[in-house]
């Protein structure tokens, strides 16, 4: 043990005979000065088992290094314990989250099976800004002619009902409108096509006048009929 004499600052080296307090008694060889020597410890903090542990100076190197390696190695095991599980429950929020969302995702996706399946939810995707098919039937090749016939002024409308669906469709009845410049309908009627059942992929015209339509009308309205407005005709 390597000792330093507090009086004439003689280093020397003092036979390590340590008693139960860790204190010796020793005497400088070259001033003859004699005190109480204490053992020096070093303390190390163990983070892995979480108390603190003395190190005796008479400990093996190779020992100690063994033990803090086994720590490192346990600190770093449980670290990646940890990230996994931390992974692990991302990926089953993950999941759960896609199961939730996959119902909205199909319905916004596809509004037409979704109405056909549960018709209620149609006045939810008309709210929501969607156009819904509701019957498989497109309206397409719309045209209108203006005629004087008997000095009075007709309107004729044509145009082609198309079947876009997979199944054989039944045509409703039409509805048109006259809308003036503010929006507001200024003049409406029906209209029974007559049309026999139209298959898949298939087309077939129609055919509509109206003699003295508004003056101020600027726009023409086309849609399927409802229920209640079959045989209707209306006049602002």
């Amino acid at each position: 043990m390597l000792v330093s004499c507090p009086s004439c600052e003689n280093r020397f080296s003092a036979p390590e005979v340590i008693g139960p307090s860790g204190v010796m008694r020793v005497s400088c060889r070259s001033c003859g000065h004699s005190w109480k020597e204490i053992e020096t410890l070093d303390i190390i903090e163990d983070r892995g088992h979480g108390h603190l542990r003395s190190l005796n100076h008479d400990e093996a190197p190779e020992r100690e290094s063994r033990r803090l390696a086994d720590i490192a190695r346990d600190a770093k095991a449980r670290f990646e314990a940890e990230r996994s599980a931390k992974k692990a429950a991302l990926r089953r929020w993950g999941i759960l989250a896609a199961i939730l969302l996959a119902p909205v995702a199909g319905a916004a996706a596809f509004p037409d099976q979704m109405v056909k399946a549960i018709p209620i939810t149609h006045n939810a995707y008309v709210k929501l800004g969607y156009e819904v098919n509701l019957y498989g039937l497109e309206i397409r090749k719309v045209e209108r002619q203006h005629a004087i016939i008997n000095g009075t002024r007709v309107l004729s409308v044509r145009g082609d009902i198309s079947n876009i669906s997979d199944d054989v469709k039944k045509i409703p009845w039409m509805r048109f409108a006259l809308v003036g410049p503010n929006g507001e309908e200024l003049y409406t009627w029906t209209l029974d096509t007559a049309s026999r059942p139209l298959p898949p992929g298939q087309v077939t015209s129609f055919t509509t006048r109206v003699a003295a339509p508004p003056e101020a009308a600027q726009n023409l309205e086309i849609r399927f009929a409802k229920a209640h407005e079959l045989g209707t005709k209306t006049s602002n």
